[in-house]
């Protein structure tokens, strides 16, 4: 059996404690990371009469099967109100996100499912990323890392991510369309598909309509696909932002390289927030998100749906297996 999953409890003031509760009650595979105190009152919310067993080692074994597994950071923390921005729930997330990269890459776990942060609090705590993405390639080993959003009908790469579009624009060149490109080959491998067909979208309009509207996908990103395809990898396009979702959604392409973060998200969250997780490709270790943000509007209500926090967990599994069998037959 791997190691667990290490499941942070995101930001204490959002619905993180509770859909993280939710989800990995009755789990024996998942640990949880964060602050005991958010942790308890989500307990007292969703899961009423659990026992919360404190552990220093995700080996550990819980004492019943019922028992919620915790690996406390922030111990002196009192919870947050909930629905505030704060640097103290800020630096409570992230101190979870650090200690489950140090576990995940001493191998003590065998991956890593993040419940929701708050970009404003993480930056009120002088946590200088703007997100999990970031944060993880900074700490977590890795050369080059990309933002996949999958699920059962869309896996969707991003070129760029958190920045300004205008920004974006001038981030989106040679290089960054190129590892883009190969780590949704790899991350579409990573999901069992032997020869990814990977669509690369246009940034401007109907694909730059051949220079009328934007020169980027000519000088740009059709250089990068040609030189992806000289490396062997079945990439085409630029296509068109408008229709290129759609035609991969109907089964011609296996994953979509999408050029900012909107372009990307907008398709993949209509399907349903539900249904939505977040993988980090590129790590040494696997990652996952559920699709969605800390909810603060509805937190500590009882009304936050943990399905993408599961969906989340189940995606992580499916990838930690992948990644073993992938050993075992490596060597």
């Amino acid at each position: 059996m791997p190691q667990p999953l290490a499941v942070t409890l995101g930001d204490p003031a959002g619905i993180g404690p509770e859909i993280a509760v939710r989800a990995v009650r009755g789990q024996p595979d998942a640990v949880l990371i964060g602050p005991p105190a958010a942790l308890h009152r989500a307990v007292a919310l969703s899961a009423p009469g659990v026992e919360v067993q404190i552990v220093a080692d995700p080996s550990e074994p819980a004492t019943t099967p019922d028992h919620l597994r915790l690996i406390p950071v922030a111990a002196q923390m009192e919870a947050p109100p909930y629905g505030r921005v704060s640097a103290e729930a800020g630096q409570a997330a992230a101190e979870a996100i650090l200690e489950a990269i140090r576990l995940a890459r001493a191998g003590a776990v065998s991956g890593i499912v993040t419940a929701p942060i708050h970009k404003e609090a993480l930056s009120a705590a002088g946590v200088p990323f703007p997100g999990h993405t970031e944060m993880l390639a900074h700490h977590g080993g890795a050369d080059r890392v990309a933002m996949m959003l999958a699920n059962d009908e869309l896996r969707v790469v991003l070129v760029t991510i958190h920045i300004a579009l205008r920004d974006a624009i001038e981030q989106a060149d040679f290089t960054a369309q190129m590892s883009a490109i190969r780590l949704a080959e790899e991350g579409a491998r990573a999901f069992g598909i032997a020869r990814p067909r990977v669509a690369v979208a246009g940034l401007n309009p109907h694909a730059g309509e051949g220079g009328l509207f934007g020169r980027e996908e000519i000088e740009v990103i059709a250089p990068a696909i040609a030189a992806a395809r000289e490396a062997g990898i079945d990439a085409t396009g630029p296509w068109p932002g408008d229709t290129v979702f759609m035609q991969a959604r109907a089964g011609k392409f296996d994953v979509v390289v999408a050029q900012y973060h909107d372009q990307g998200l907008i398709p993949v969250k209509y399907l349903g927030l539900d249904k939505g997780v977040n993988v980090t490709l590129g790590l040494p270790f696997v990652r996952t998100s559920p699709d969605h943000g800390t909810a603060f509007d509805i937190a500590g209500r009882g009304l936050a749906a943990p399905d993408s926090m599961i969906a989340a967990l189940e995606m992580g599994r499916q990838l930690v297996a992948a990644r073993e069998a992938a050993r075992a037959v490596a060597g």
